[in-house]
């Protein structure tokens, strides 16, 4: 059998309406020349003739009355005698010449005009009889023409009306059979086969279908339930995590939602799973805030009636720098919040009991100072010296912790008022002054001129200035200096300490402001690593932002900004 495919059969059947077209134009073509022709043959021939009689015979009525008229009868005698197409008319034309003849040479005793009216009349009749007989048959044309066009259009219709109705299931029950294929196929039917006959693109189709089929059978019974085993164990571990976990396509729609992230959302995963995860976000504020931070950020969210804390993680999934999703983890760190807590009031708790009894060492160590209690000798001297200086020492790290302790509980409280800039860097320098002589450090000050007067807690203000110049001086070599430098820049005070001692390596300066952190490799271990932290939190409670500058081997400079109309 000739394989024969779908372009070939829509060519032959548009060409085979086409030829239907074009037949019974030309039939109608045909028949309509023929018509007009004979239409024209009776207009022409016979009815001019009968126009010719028609004027003769007026002329010659009028001839006797009027000589003019001969002119008249001669010129539509010469007409008529070079139309003459009818048999018979010849000889009749001919008769009227000759009497017409005979009236020119006299016209007053010209006695046979009924003899020239019965010649003029018998052309008439013959062109009336022409005219008849030629509308009989061009009426028979007409009769024929249509039973012709309407027996060829019956065929051609009938001819056509089952062309239209076959040639459509050609196309459309191939199509049909493949959709039904096709559907059972989604339903997992991996069995179904489809059997066309047809030896053309259908037919090609309809073999390949079956080889996929096949193929999918194939599959299907090999590794799928194995990979269906570890889907389940991977959905199963990843639902009784206590982690919300979203899982996004690169489209960003919902792949998987887990029990947890169901809890905390407020939805369900049947509901919205393979949606766009922005349209979700619409009713869903949670879900907006988390798509919209791509960072790690700290999520507080109202859960089993109590606040619960949360930290999101965001994974991009790539495979050869091509990223085909994310999946976003929301953390739940409550527990160590509440252990933060739990140690945060530990601290306090420990750090008050502890100040009331090292401020008593402290002022015994005074009393014992003064010579009016007695002498000492030199060993007691230096004992109690000892002394004195690790009660300051622990009175400065319980002050540390009880000032931690507030920062992390929120309940450190500004007591903001107008304060000199000229005012807080002198008290500052005053209160280090000893410890620099001790070391034998050089304090320098540097404050500019007319300062505006700015609006800020001086106290912890003060007490940032004196941990910075603090910290210079014991990490400054014996001899050398420590500068103090105010000055107004703009719509700000500047303060910022210099020093000229190691500095700080590059690796850690983003990390000298976190909580007990020291740099490594400093021989000095008297701190708490809280210093710093707490001068960072002061500072930016009020509005200010502190900074630092340092170089390692030529040395470090902290500072801070304040806002002058803060």
């Amino acid at each position: 059998m000739m394989r024969m495919n779908i372009k070939t059969k829509l060519t032959f059947g548009l060409l085979f309406l086409f030829v239907v077209i074009i037949c019974f134009g030309v039939l109608g073509i045909y028949y309509v020349n023929r018509l007009s022709n004979d239409a024209s043959k009776i207009l022409k021939d016979n009815q001019i003739s009968v126009e010719y009689c028609s004027q003769m015979l007026k002329a010659l009525d009028e001839i006797p009355g009027d000589s003019s008229k001969i002119a008249v009868f001669e010129k539509n005698l010469k007409l008529e005698e070079n139309n003459i197409t009818e048999p018979g008319e010849f000889e009749a034309t001919a008769e009227v010449r000759y009497l017409f003849e005979q009236l020119k040479k006299d016209p007053a005793g010209f006695d046979k005009i009924r003899e020239m009216h019965k010649a003029i009349f018998k052309i008439d009749d013959v062109n009336e009889i022409a005219i008849i007989h030629k509308n009989a048959r061009a009426s028979h044309y007409a009769t024929q023409a249509t039973l012709w066009l309407t027996g060829i259009v019956t065929v051609l219709s009938l001819v056509a009306f089952t062309f239209v109705i076959n040639f459509p299931s050609v196309i459309a029950k191939p199509i049909r059979e493949l959709t039904e294929g096709i559907k059972e196929i989604a339903n997992k039917n991996y069995s179904k086969r489809i059997h066309l006959e047809q030896k053309d693109e259908f037919g090609t189709l309809a073999d390949t279908f079956n080889t996929m089929a096949g193929k999918l059978d194939e599959y299907e019974h090999s590794n799928l339930a194995e990979i269906k085993a570890e889907k389940g164990r991977i959905e199963a571990i990843i639902n009784k995590m206590n982690d919300g976990i979203i899982g996004l396509n690169d489209k960003n729609e919902i792949l998987f939602f887990n029990s947890a992230a169901e809890s905390l959302f407020g939805l369900r995963e049947k509901d919205i799973i393979g949606s766009y995860a922005a349209d979700i976000a619409i009713q869903n504020d949670l879900l907006r805030t988390v798509l919209q931070n791509e960072t790690s950020k700290q999520l507080k969210i109202f859960l089993d009636n109590k606040e619960s804390f949360f930290v999101q993680e965001s994974i991009l999934i790539q495979a050869d720098n091509v990223v085909g999703g994310r999946v976003i983890i929301l953390r739940n760190i409550t527990p160590f919040k509440e252990l933060d807590a739990a140690k945060t009031n530990f601290i306090a708790t420990i750090s008050h009991e502890l100040k009331i009894p090292l401020f008593a060492i402290n002022m015994s160590t005074q009393l014992l100072e003064d010579k009016r209690m007695g002498e000492m000798n030199k060993d007691q001297t230096e004992i109690l010296g000892t002394i004195k200086a690790n009660a300051e020492r622990l009175l400065k790290i319980t002050g540390e912790l009880l000032n931690i302790s507030q920062i992390e509980t929120g309940r450190i409280q500004l007591k903001k008022e107008p304060a000199k800039p000229e005012v807080i860097a002198l008290r500052a320098m005053q209160a280090v002054q000893q410890q620099a002589t001790q070391f034998g450090v050089v304090l320098n000050e540097h404050v500019e001129k007319n300062l505006p007067i700015v609006n800020l807690d001086e106290e912890k203000t003060v007490w940032v200035l004196i941990n910075f110049l603090n910290n210079a001086i014991k990490y400054s070599s014996e001899g050398g200096t420590v500068e103090l430098h105010v000055k107004k820049e703009r719509e700000i005070i500047q303060f910022w300490v210099a020093d000229y001692g190691r500095g700080i390596e590059e690796q850690y300066v983003d990390r000298v402001f976190d909580k007990y952190f020291q740099v490594p490799g400093t021989t000095e271990r008297s701190g708490t690593g809280l210093g710093l932290s707490i001068s960072k939190e002061f500072i930016e409670t009020q509005g200010g932002k502190i900074w630092v500058n340092s170089k390692y081997g030529e040395g470090s400079t902290f500072g801070f900004n304040i806002l002058i109309d803060a």
